[in-house]
């Protein structure tokens, strides 16, 4: 009998192994990676000067040097780069020059050849408004692009004093992966 029961221990210890065997773990790893995107621009002109100009009268950076104009530098991840203006402290941007202190202030991009000597001022310019506009899709990192801007004075103006008329150029998330 003695022998009987030291037969079930063994068979019942046994048992327990192969359960504690069954349920032992193996276990493996798995690594995520991720890059945080960085918008960063730069500008090599961070003002300029389209000097004293008449009413109705129109300047570009065009005539002021003989560079590609201002050029706009991606320091970050491949970007889309957009341009807007902005009203001065007595002017209004608009897209004409026909009511009193309203001005108007455009671009072209020189990169793309988008600056042929064909418009009324020299050159192809589109209207800057408040509003974020396509200067150049999908800039590469550390690449650029440069753009020439225009300015129409009011028509006519009842401010005398120096405006000082902003542009925005910002980077953002490309539309295109």
């Amino acid at each position: 009998m003695k022998d009987f029961f030291s037969l079930i221990v063994l068979t019942a210890l046994a048992g327990i192994l192969v359960v504690a065997g069954a349920r032992a773990a193996d276990t493996d790893a798995v690594t995520g990676t991720v890059t945080v995107q960085n918008f960063a621009i730069s500008l090599d002109q961070s003002s300029f000067s389209y000097g004293t100009m008449t009413n109705n009268s129109a300047s570009s950076t065009l005539t002021l040097w003989s560079a590609a104009g201002i050029t706009a530098t991606n320091d970050g991840s491949k970007a889309d780069f957009d341009i807007y203006g902005a009203d001065t402290a007595n002017w209004t941007l608009d897209a004409a020059t026909s009511t009193p202190d309203y001005y108007t202030h455009k671009f072209c991009n020189e990169t793309d050849n988008d600056c042929a000597a064909s418009g009324v001022y020299g050159a192809n310019f589109t209207a800057l408004t408040t509003s974020p506009a396509a200067l150049k899709a999908d800039v590469a990192a550390a690449g650029g692009v440069a753009f020439q801007l225009s300015m129409h004075t009011p028509n006519p103006s009842t401010v005398y004093t120096q405006q000082s008329a902003a542009v925005t150029v910002q980077a953002s998330e490309p539309t295109t992966p």
